[in-house]
């Protein structure tokens, strides 16, 4: 990868980073866009890949994590709980409350729908010139950016975390 970066440097391409940039954010959402309406995803399964992304956790931080409402945030937690997607559990450090947290059947499902969202992918793939290599690259960049820069608390939490 060193290789690739070094002929992007020689070719001009690091004078183009800031529009590569903002088309990795905007086609990133538009694939995420793409996927969501042609792969049934049930309601609820931003709250499903929160609770995998960050491990149990209360009604208030995954409301803060998803920016939506409490109320909001309580109302998708009781329809998930209703199917069995997920659990309360005792907080592991204040008695007093409780946590939530996806159960097996939740893991399943959200299993389930990233094996969805991969095969329509790999669809779209089959019908580009793009080698495994070259997917594994954008893959990498893709992690390495927001591994770079881990969310906290509230902060940078705009972007569609659907699965």
């Amino acid at each position: 990868m060193r290789y690739i970066g070094l002929l992007c440097i020689l070719g001009g391409v690091s004078d183009d980073l800031p529009d590569l940039a903002s088309d990795l954010v905007v086609l990133a959402a538009r694939l995420t866009r793409a996927v969501r309406r042609e792969v049934d995803h049930p309601a609820g399964v931003r709250a499903l890949s929160l609770l995998d992304e960050h491990g149990p956790s209360g009604v208030t931080a995954l409301a803060a994590a998803d920016r939506c409402s409490q109320p909001t945030m309580t109302a998708t937690l009781r329809t998930l709980r209703e199917q069995g997607l997920v659990d309360r559990q005792p907080h592991p450090t204040d008695g007093r409350a409780q946590v939530v947290a996806l159960t097996d059947t939740g893991r399943a499902e959200l299993a389930r729908i990233r094996q969805a969202n991969a095969e329509l992918v790999m669809a779209r793939l089959a019908d580009t010139r793009h080698s495994a290599e070259e997917v594994a690259t954008a893959v990498a960049v893709l992690r390495d950016v927001l591994d770079l820069h881990p969310r906290h608390d509230g902060d940078d939490q705009q972007e569609d975390t659907t699965p």
